[in-house]
């Protein structure tokens, strides 16, 4: 059954902000003083009543020119659940929430003696880089080059050793792994770069095992310093053209002070599965806890490769740019050939430079510290270097016969070849100029079974007026909202706006469309100056068997914001408090053109503040989603935040019309405060047969 949305009733959904000159003690002696300033006796305070006061009109949230004691005593009582007695937000448009380091989640007190395998940022990890074309000899005599696996849809590089206690108990795994993908096209190679182990133990093991691959002893550290391995249980898949495309664990059923019966995670098999599939892998790169390996000094005198295109460049343009830029992608431009990026230099070269491309905008996490995103799109510092350096030398082209496969876009599709594709009833028309009213149209479905959503992805056909789309999903039998009444604070099924049209699922996660649903399209479009027509669809790559955790979306709105004229830094907040314990996948918050930053923090049930996400840099022209690689669960009782600051001066050049006060509305000259949260209820785990790992 799926998980059942945290709605809670409105008023205990927003968390208003109070300016900083009423603390919690100035709230309570104005209801200890009511009867006192309620000169007419009416029961009702007006700002001529408590003499004009600066602050009046901040806790009139409704508006009408007076306070009722009720009123009062609810703002106390918001304000005790929320800050401990203090002041939610300060008037000056800074949060009233403690300071916290820019970046990421707070990290535990203490180190834990336990260290599982953490999933990384790719780009950080190497994935994406070009392996140099290696010679080896294998114990059995066997001699060969990297270049040699030819006709492999897929090379593992498998780190290993008969000496590290972990790398032991993974042989068995790899073994069985081997004999499963080898009929698939998945050649294996295994390495040993211990000089401590001896060649008998080595012997002893692939006679007891049967690993079929050729195992080589590698104790001058060859492999480990081409590849940047750092511990000898670490796994590296290439494809055919040696990019390596995954690096990272095998799965987290072992780790340094831990072992389970099975593992929770699959990474290497799930990563050989999306290659085989020929898509990226959901998670392509963590840590692999293991008997660490000291190839860092060697490493750094390792030649370098000379910068080509099609060796070095192209692989990061192909990692990080295609996807949009492309025929037929939301890009201006194409930046499929060396032609194409050779005539986009200054651009590109700028744009990079500045860090406005890729898009992303989430505060980096501390120095020595992986990436908490696992879909953190920004370069690494290496890959940006290398992109600078290459667009401001000589541009040289390099051989064609290094270059990395094509990325392939099936019938325009990010997500692979679609199960099933959903479209608008109609075409609509979109009329050249003007306000369009939001366009809700609904389509019945004819699934006659529970359909489990892995990945999804809404593709307009008028990209150019089309502001955003929000798909929901009504169970049969359910009475769908028409027009406007449907609320982007009851969360979504799936969602285009810019920067974010697709999604797709680790293993084991799924959202739910129930037999004979209703699935609506909320169509937001923004007239461009010419008269056009759309059709959007969604396309749907269905899971082969129901997952473990059914994935929700929820969203906190503050519908009453209120944004003053000329101010360059008004903060504005909405809240919830958690009715059950919750793992939060990710955050998407979203403003209009006065939006300027965000964040996310959370109180746990103790008093402990923890940040989430801060983006202190908001551009609503790439509304990116956020999703943790190690999602937290927080408990019962937690209370979430979201904060967002606009900028409502001349200051702001997207601003409409710095002269009004901006209220909430759909429209882009209006404003919003939404913040997305996707999550699954741990409890309400789906059963399903256990995952082997082998």
């Amino acid at each position: 059954m799926a998980a059942i949305p945290f709605r809670l009733p409105f008023i205990a959904v927003l968390t208003f902000a109070l300016p900083a000159a009423e603390p919690v003690e100035q709230l309570r002696a104005l209801v200890q003083r009511f009867e006192r300033l309620d000169r007419d006796g009416d029961g009702k305070l007006t700002p001529v009543e408590t003499g004009n006061a600066a602050w009046f009109p901040r806790l009139d949230r409704d508006g009408n020119g007076h306070l009722t004691r009720a009123e009062l005593q609810r703002l106390v009582d918001w304000a005790e659940r929320s800050q401990g007695g203090g002041p939610l937000s300060a008037g000056d448009g800074t949060s009233g929430v403690p300071a916290v380091p820019s970046g990421a989640v707070t990290p535990p007190p203490l180190e834990s003696p336990r260290e599982g395998p953490r999933v990384l940022k790719p780009g950080d990890a190497g994935v994406g880089r070009r392996v140099a074309d290696l010679p080896f000899v294998a114990v059995d005599g066997r001699e060969g080059r990297l270049a040699g696996f030819t006709g492999a849809k897929a090379l593992v590089i498998a780190f290993t050793g008969t000496g590290c206690p972990l790398a032991r108990k993974y042989t068995p795994a790899l073994a069985r792994l081997e004999r499963e993908y080898s009929p698939r096209g998945v050649r294996f190679l295994f390495v040993n770069p211990t000089a401590a182990d001896p060649v008998g133990d080595i012997r002893a093991m692939l006679a007891e095992h049967g690993l079929s691959g050729p195992y080589v002893r590698d104790p001058a550290g060859v492999f480990p310093r081409a590849l940047g391995a750092k511990t000898t249980t670490e796994m590296f898949v290439l494809d055919a053209a040696r990019t390596v495309v995954f690096r990272g664990a095998f799965d987290d059923q072992h780790g340094l002070g831990y072992s389970r019966e099975a593992p929770r995670r699959r990474f290497l098999a799930d990563a050989l599965d999306s290659v085989l599939a020929g898509v990226a892998p959901v998670i392509a790169a963590t840590e692999a806890p293991g008997c660490v390996l000291e190839t860092e000094r060697a490493a750094a005198a390792a030649p370098a490769e000379p910068l080509t295109y099609h060796g070095r460049i192209s692989r990061i343009i192909q990692a990080s740019c295609v996807e949009c830029h492309r025929p037929g992608g939301v890009g201006p431009f194409s930046l499929l050939t060396y032609d194409d990026v050779v005539s986009r230099a200054g651009m590109i070269r700028r744009q990079v430079a500045r860090g406005a491309m890729p898009p992303w905008f989430a505060a980096p996490a501390s120095e020595g510290e992986p990436s908490h995103w696992r879909n953190d799109r920004s370069l690494s510092a290496e890959d940006k270097a290398d992109l600078l350096a290459w667009l401001q030398g000589d541009r040289a082209p390099g051989d064609p016969a290094a270059a990395p496969l094509p990325r392939r876009f099936p019938d325009g599709w990010l997500i692979g070849k679609p199960d099933a594709v959903i479209e608008l009833p109609r075409t609509v028309a979109v009329k050249a100029d003007g306000v369009m009213p939001y366009q809700t149209l609904r389509v019945e479905t004819t699934f006659t079974e529970d359909k489990w959503v892995q990945a999804y992805e809404v593709q307009p056909t008028a990209r150019e007026v089309v502001h955003h789309v929000i798909v929901r999903v009504h169970p049969k039998g359910s009475r769908p909202a028409r027009g406007e009444g449907e609320s982007e604070r009851d969360g979504y099924f799936a969602a285009y706006v810019p920067g974010n049209a697709h999604a797709v699922f680790p293993p084991g996660f799924a959202k739910r469309i129930p037999a004979g649903a209703t699935v609506t399209f909320q169509m937001h479009y923004t007239p461009n100056g010419r008269a056009t027509a759309d059709r959007t669809r969604i396309g749907l790559v269905f899971a082969a068997e129901p997952p473990r955790h059914v994935i929700e979306v929820a969203g906190l709105a503050n519908p009453r914001l209120r944004i003053p004229p000329e101010a360059e830094n008004h903060a504005e907040t909405a809240s919830i408090t958690l009715p059950f314990d919750a793992t939060i996948l990710g955050f998407m918050p979203h403003m209009h053109l006065r939006g300027k930053a965000a964040r996310y923090e959370t109180v746990l049930p103790d008093g402990t503040r923890r940040l989430l996400l801060d983006v202190p840099r908001y551009d609503f022209n790439w509304q990116l989603p956020y999703e943790f690689a190690e999602p937290p669960t927080l408990p019962r009782g937690s209370r979430l935040i979201y904060t967002a600051w606009y900028d409502n001066s001349v200051v702001n050049p997207a601003n409409p019309d710095p002269s009004r006060e901006v209220r909430w509305g759909p429209q882009t000259h209006d404003e919003m405060l939404l913040g997305f949260v996707e999550y699954y209820v741990p409890s309400r785990r789906m059963e399903t047969r256990a995952s082997t790992g082998d």
